[in-house]
């Protein structure tokens, strides 16, 4: 027999059963918000934290903390960061994402182990001090981000605020009821978790092997053994004698040229931690990015690298294919003579020269840390022949590629795994289908 379900007056929702009640969050929860540091706070030992990284890992299972995602800071923040200690039953929510998919990541404390909340977080506090498990499958839901994801405001980075998130609303099915799809799905996710946390394991191994490849190009060559010398870069050490070392305002210069062109006549161009340089048409239905004008706006020629100030310690630089505008946010460099820009791509996009760029920048905080032009030109490179440049970057082009390869492939199977996961929690969270009574 089918359950007698109502309208919810609630354009996401839909009908839910008749039971079942709704609520604005800001009812159950109070909120918060996390420590205010950066890495350079973190610690081998300590009190566990989650920041805003680990709550976009693709490795957060969302509904529960795994140990993998833990973090440490200094016992000290235990006497003066108290107020973003979270306990069982709270969220952690993640107060800016990159793109539009990412707006409503969070995770759920599901255990009673001392932790903060970490950088860029608010604090959801359960007022009830419950078991808010449903709650954690409820905010999995795209249904439910919906309402969160039609509201960020932002270009390269969109902030949710905690205003944002208390004019959400949330479904309350009976207590019973809610005990046994907790259970039910519980019970269903962790096979699922297991292929996804193996998958994702692939993947970053074949993450770790590119750069691994890339790095080694870059620094050593590929001309097999032959002389090293000292350098002045720490994370290199040795490069070949023939190599020099030179700072980047020697190869590069920084393009000022400026668009005023109407929106509709230039071709828009973003810039991303993973995908580097693209087209803005090519992301609006995923990011969710959309320019309103582009006044003002720098010009981009093909080759010119593009370096975002605020993320480019997080790896956000990359060389342009295109020609267009980008963000006034973002610096742009020419390539000199005997300089090619594929090059520096890869060396730019290592995890070595993304320290670099921490090392000269500035700011109060993580997503806030600025590498401006005049430090960021200051940072020393190696500079091969323009010939061993356009070796490196012809060997690097088809191992990447194959590399990629196989990271598409795994990613195909993910986001398949993934789908099947958000369909069933729907289902259930919203009513539509009921758990049976043993």
């Amino acid at each position: 027999m089918s359950r007698e379900m109502k309208d919810s007056g609630i354009e996401w929702i839909g009908e839910i059963p008749k039971d079942w009640e709704i609520r604005n969050i800001k009812y159950l929860f109070s909120f918060g918000k996390g420590l205010n540091i950066t890495k350079e706070n973190l610690k081998e030992q300590g009190v566990a934290v989650i920041s805003y990284g680990q709550i976009h890992s693709k490795l957060n299972p969302f509904y529960k903390i795994s140990d993998d995602l833990i973090r440490f800071v200094d016992e000290s923040y235990l006497k003066t960061g108290n107020l973003s200690l979270v306990n069982q039953g709270d969220f952690i929510f993640a107060d800016t994402s990159e793109d539009v998919q990412g707006c409503g990541n969070f995770i759920y404390v599901d255990g009673q182990q001392t932790m903060f909340a970490g950088y860029h977080t608010i604090i959801l506090r359960s007022l009830a001090q419950k078991d808010n498990k449903f709650f954690a499958f409820l905010f999995m839901s795209d249904c439910w981000r919906k309402q969160i994801r039609e509201c960020v405001n932002g270009v390269k980075l969109f902030s949710i605020s905690q205003k944002l998130i208390k004019k959400t609303s949330i479904l309350i099915p009976p207590e019973d009821e809610k005990v046994r799809i907790v259970n039910y799905l519980e019970e269903h996710c962790v096979t699922v978790d297991n292929v996804l946390e193996k998958t994702c394991a692939n993947i970053e191994e074949y993450k770790k092997l590119k750069q691994a490849v890339i790095t080694q190009a870059v620094t050593k060559g590929i001309r097999g053994n032959r002389e090293l010398k000292d350098n002045g870069i720490e994370w290199i050490g040795e490069i070949p004698v023939e190599w020099e070392e030179r700072r980047i305002k020697t190869l590069f210069n920084l393009r000022k040229e400026r668009n005023f062109s109407p929106l509709e006549e230039v071709n828009l161009i973003s810039l991303y931690t993973d995908l580097g340089v693209v087209q803005h048409s090519e992301l609006e239905k995923t990011t969710g990015n959309k320019a309103s004008n582009a006044d003002g706006y720098k010009t981009v020629y093909r080759d010119d690298i593009v370096v975002n100030i605020i993320l480019c310690w997080m790896g956000a630089i990359g060389r342009s294919e295109y020609n267009g505008v980008t963000s006034p946010a973002y610096d742009v460099y020419i390539p000199r003579n005997e300089v090619l820009s594929k090059f520096y791509h890869y060396y730019f996009r290592t995890k070595g020269f993304s320290g670099d760029c921490y090392k000269r920048g500035k700011g109060i905080m993580a997503m806030r840390w600025r590498t401006y032009s005049d430090q960021f030109r200051d940072i020393r490179v190696v500079y091969p022949s323009l010939e061993e440049q356009r070796e490196i970057v012809n060997y690097l082009d088809q191992k990447c590629a194959a590399i990629d390869e196989l990271i598409a492939k795994k990613e195909q199977y993910l986001s398949e795994i993934e789908n099947y996961k958000k369909s069933l929690i729907y289902e259930y969270v919203t009513g539509k289908k009921k758990v049976p009574q043993e």
